[in-house]
C-alpha cells in the first residue's frame, strides 16, 4: 500500500525539486511510406504521422492534468529518412524534412527526430544524399532534428563519414548564422546509436522496432541533488545507495506515465529512459549533483569519478523500477542546458578536454558545445572521431553535438532559448588534424567486437 509520506514526498519532488517527465516520444515506422516518387512518399509520411500521433499531445496534457506530473515535451521519432527515400532517386531529401516539419506542427509536438542516416560501416547513395541535405533541411525547418551514426563497436569508425560531417556541421552553422548556428543544435553525430532513444536531437525509430510505440524519458537532477544533501560527508557507498533509491522512485513515475500513455494511445509501450537530463533552470543541474558530492566545481579533479558513480547508480536504481529500460539511460552533460555546466565553462573550470574524459562514463558525449565560428571542418571531424573512438572501444553510446557559432569567439555566448539554453563559446586545441582527417577509410573495430 502507498503510504501518506510517499505521496507527500512525490508532491515535494515535483513542486520544489524539478521532477518531471522530460518527454513522451512516439516512435513511428515509415518503411511503408517508401515510393519511387518523392512527392507521393512525402505525402504518405505526412499522413501517417498525423494519423498515428494526432492524439499524442492531448494524451500528454491529459496525463499532466490527471496525475499532476509535468510532461515537458511531446515528441515523435521516425525511421531514418535515408532508408525511406532510397528508392526515389532524388538528389535532395529536403522535401522530406519539410513534410516532417509540417506534420510536427500539425500535431503540435515540440520536436521530430529521424532525418537520419546509419553509415557506421559505409554509405549508400541515399545516405550521401541525406547527409548532403542536412544543412538546408535543418535551416529551412523549425522542429526537425537530424542524426548520423558514424561508428559502432561491431563496425569500427567510418572516417569518410566523419570527414563529411565536419563539413556538414560548418555548412549548417553558416546557413543559420543569423540564429547563432541553430541548425547545429538539432544535429547529433553518434557512435553506437540506439534505436529506441526518446531524447532529441538524436532520436530515430530503428528498423528493429515495431510499427508504432511510446517511449518515456524521465528526469530529476534536482531530486537527486536534494537527496544527497541529507548524506553530506558520508562515504561513497552511502552516496551510491541514496542515488539508487532516488532513481527508483523517479523511474516508477515514468513507468506509470508510459503505461498510461500506451493504453490511451492504443500502441505498445516501448521503454523508459532513465537519463538525468538537466535544464538551464537553477536547481535542475547534473553539475550541482557532482558538486554536492564534494567538488568545488564541476571540471575539477574527481569530476569523472563522481560522474561514473552517478551514472552507475542511476542505472542500478532505475532498472528495477521499469519492465523495459532502454534509450540512453544515465546522466547527460549538455553544456548549454545545465546552469552549473554553463557557469563552470564561463569560469574556465570546465574544458572540452575534461568533458571528453567525462563522456567515457556518462550518457552520450560532447553535447551542446559551442566553439569559435572559425573552427575548421577538420577540427570538428577530429573531435567527432575522438568521441566515436571512446564509444567504440568502451562499447557505449557516445555522440557529438558541436556548434561552430558564426562570428563568435571564446568568451562570447550563444542563446538558443528554451531547453537548449545558452552556450558559452569554449576554446579548442589549435593544432591541425587536417592530414589525419584527409586519410579517410575506416578505423577497424576493436578485438572485443568479435563476440560470436
Amino acid at each position: 500500500m502507498i503510504q501518506r509520506h510517499e505521496i507527500l514526498q512525490t508532491i515535494q519532488m515535483i513542486d520544489q525539486q524539478h521532477l518531471d517527465i522530460r518527454t513522451i516520444t512516439m516512435g513511428i515506422s515509415l518503411l511503408d511510406c517508401a515510393d519511387t516518387d518523392i512527392d507521393r512518399s512525402c505525402t504518405k509520411v505526412y499522413d501517417k504521422i498525423c494519423r498515428l500521433a494526432g492524439n499524442l499531445v492531448k494524451t500528454g496534457e491529459d496525463l499532466e492534468a490527471e496525475f499532476g506530473i509535468p510532461i515537458v515535451n511531446k515528441r515523435v521519432s521516425v525511421t531514418p529518412i535515408a532508408l525511406v527515400g532510397a528508392g526515389t532517386g532524388a538528389k535532395s531529401y529536403v522535401p522530406y524534412a519539410k513534410a516532417l516539419d509540417r506534420a510536427a506542427k500539425e500535431i503540435g509536438v515540440n520536436f521530430l527526430g529521424g532525418f537520419s542516416a546509419l553509415v557506421q560501416k559505409g554509405m549508400t547513395e541515399a545516405d550521401r544524399v541525406l547527409i548532403a541535405s542536412i544543412p538546408e533541411a535543418l535551416a529551412e525547418t523549425e522542429l526537425v532534428c537530424s542524426s548520423v551514426s558514424v561508428g559502432s563497436t561491431r563496425a569500427g569508425i567510418n572516417m569518410d563519414a566523419v570527414r563529411e560531417m565536419g563539413h556538414t556541421i560548418k555548412r549548417a552553422a553558416q546557413l543559420t548564422a543569423d540564429r547563432g548556428g541553430m541548425a547545429c543544435a538539432k544535429l547529433v553525430v553518434f557512435c553506437n546509436a540506439v534505436e529506441d532513444n526518446p531524447f532529441m536531437a538524436g532520436a530515430f525509430h530503428g528498423v528493429g522496432e515495431p510499427e508504432c510505440e511510446v517511449h518515456v524519458g524521465v528526469s530529476g537532477p534536482g531530486v537527486v541533488e536534494h537527496a544527497l544533501r541529507a548524506v553530506r560527508g558520508e562515504p561513497f557507498d552511502v552516496v551510491a545507495e541514496t542515488v539508487k533509491k532516488t532513481a527508483f522512485r523517479i523511474t516508477r513515475m515514468g513507468q506509470l506515465a508510459a503505461q498510461e500513455a500506451s493504453s490511451r494511445l492504443g500502441v505498445p509501450f516501448g521503454i523508459v529512459d532513465l537519463s538525468l537530463a538537466p535544464t538551464p533552470a537553477v536547481g535542475d543541474s547534473v553539475a550541482a549533483i557532482l558538486e554536492e558530492m564534494g567538488l568545488e566545481s564541476v571540471g575539477a579533479p574527481g569530476t569523472t569519478a563522481a560522474l561514473a558513480l552517478l551514472n552507475d547508480a542511476v542505472k542500478k536504481g532505475g532498472v528495477m523500477a521499469s519492465s523495459h529500460v532502454g534509450g540512453l539511460s544515465g546522466a547527460f552533460i549538455p553544456v548549454s542546458e545545465d546552469a552549473g555546466m554553463i557557469a563552470a565553462a564561463r569560469a574556465g573550470k570546465l574544458t572540452i578536454e575534461k568533458l571528453e574524459a567525462m563522456t567515457c562514463v556518462c550518457s552520450v558525449g560532447l553535447d551542446m558545445i559551442a566553439v569559435p565560428g572559425d573552427t575548421t571542418a577538420e577540427t570538428l571531424s577530429a573531435i567527432i572521431a575522438d568521441e566515436a573512438a571512446i564509444g567504440m572501444v568502451n562499447n557505449k553510446t557516445t555522440a557529438a553535438r558541436l556548434i561552430p557559432a558564426p562570428g563568435k569567439t571564446v568568451g562570447d555566448t550563444v542563446d538558443f532559448g528554451g531547453l537548449l539554453g545558452t552556450a558559452p563559446v569554449m576554446p579548442v586545441n589549435q593544432c591541425s588534424p587536417k592530414e589525419f582527417i584527409a586519410r579517410g577509410g575506416r578505423i577497424p573495430a576493436p578485438l572485443h567486437s568479435l563476440k560470436n
